[in-house]
């Protein structure tokens, strides 16, 4: 039987796809999804979303 997914207490991230549009490892998305199945932002064409706790929804580096 197939099972959907389970709730997530965070909010998914949201990726800038202008940037997004031509990445080869996130296919356009601007998310990836790890091996937890969590989304976080793709770290290849999101580089300066990435904030100090690691799932990108920190401010923006300097």
């Amino acid at each position: 039987m197939a099972h959907g997914a389970h709730d997530s207490p965070c909010l998914p991230p949201h990726p800038d796809l202008t940037l997004a549009r031509d990445c080869e490892h996130c296919l356009g998305w601007g998310t990836v999804v790890t091996r937890d199945g969590a989304h976080e932002l793709c770290r290849t064409c999101q580089p300066d979303t990435w904030g100090d706790d690691g799932f990108g929804t920190g401010p923006a580096r300097q």
